[in-house]
């Protein structure tokens, strides 16, 4: 199983560990809404900790995706029974 795999799962621990801090900022600097999978890109890259040791930096890039509200009255499909 990929879980299984050391990096694999502490970037998953990470992601879920922090998950709903991550949400609760993205709401506070953009509104109520999501970040897109699909229109997506991740960086993954280097830097040096103040001890020297060498740091992991992952950047995610979404696009934002603002939470629109559906009702029944704003539906211009036809219903199949119809």
């Amino acid at each position: 199983e990929i879980l299984k795999e050391p990096n694999v799962y502490r970037t998953y621990e990470a992601i879920t560990h922090y998950g709903e801090a991550i949400k609760t900022i993205i709401n506070e600097q953009c509104g109520d809404g999501i970040m897109s999978a699909i229109d997506f890109y991740c960086d993954v890259g280097t830097t040096t900790g103040k001890n020297g040791e060498k740091r992991v930096v992952i950047t995610f890039n979404g696009k934002y995706l603002k939470h629109l509200e559906q009702k029944v009255d704003e539906n211009t499909a036809k219903s199949p029974r119809d």
